[in-house]
């Protein structure tokens, strides 16, 4: 874990591969785990602290996961990303390149069994889904960088419409990769979030310190 930003009110941190946002009831670490503890040790806080993920990202991806401080953040954060005032910008390194250097997906999801399954207009359960996408840079190995900017936020969407697309996502085996990826990871990144701070209300960007 690696912290991109902390005050009183809000913390930012740089999640790795393969590491949990939020703890599963199991024995398995998770983001929210060591920012806890990162807090409690770097501010000598006695007793349980309050730390609350405002959004979460896949285990396997990485990128910024933002934590609210306090429950008067929490609840002005989850307001903006509930209403979509948020800014939301992700990197993706896939198999292939897409038909145009940019352009728009759009597609209609359902939700079924941990994953998402494209399907027709108006088909029982399925919600609308649309992101835009740029082209960042073409690799010797075939590889293809995204920057994708979400207009919707549906289950693992990115990862189905890329695998739509015909450009899966690397080592995301489960939309149809059949590229690995280091240590079993997929080659996701939430590489910035813009928001309003929830108390000076000044937008404030965080972005991730890696690239993929």
């Amino acid at each position: 874990m690696e912290i991109v930003f902390i005050d009183n009110h809000l913390l930012a941190a740089d999640k790795p591969h393969n590491l949990l946002t939020q703890p599963s009831g199991t024995e398995r670490d998770s983001l929210e785990a060591q920012a806890k503890l990162f807090i409690k040790n770097e501010f000598h806080k006695p007793g349980n602290v309050f730390l609350e993920a405002v959004h979460r990202i896949d285990k396997q991806a990485c990128g910024i996961v933002l934590f609210a401080r306090t429950s008067k953040a929490l609840s002005r954060l989850t307001e903006q990303i509930r209403n979509g005032s948020c800014r939301k910008i992700y990197r993706a390194l896939v198999t292939g390149r897409m038909p145009k250097d940019e352009g728009v997906l759009e597609d209609w999801l359902i939700h079924d069994d941990f994953k998402a399954v494209v399907a027709s207009p108006g088909s029982d359960g399925a919600k609308r889904a649309t992101l835009r996408y740029r082209l960042l840079e073409t690799r010797p190995d075939g590889h293809s960088l995204l920057e994708i900017q979400l207009e919707t936020g549906r289950y693992h969407q990115i990862r189905a419409q890329l695998a739509h697309a015909g450009c899966p996502i690397v080592g995301d085996e489960r939309y149809g990769s059949r590229e690995p990826y280091k240590n079993g990871a997929v080659a996701l990144q939430h590489a910035s979030l813009t928001i309003l701070h929830p108390i000076t209300k000044e937008p404030i960007t965080f972005e991730a310190k890696h690239t993929l």
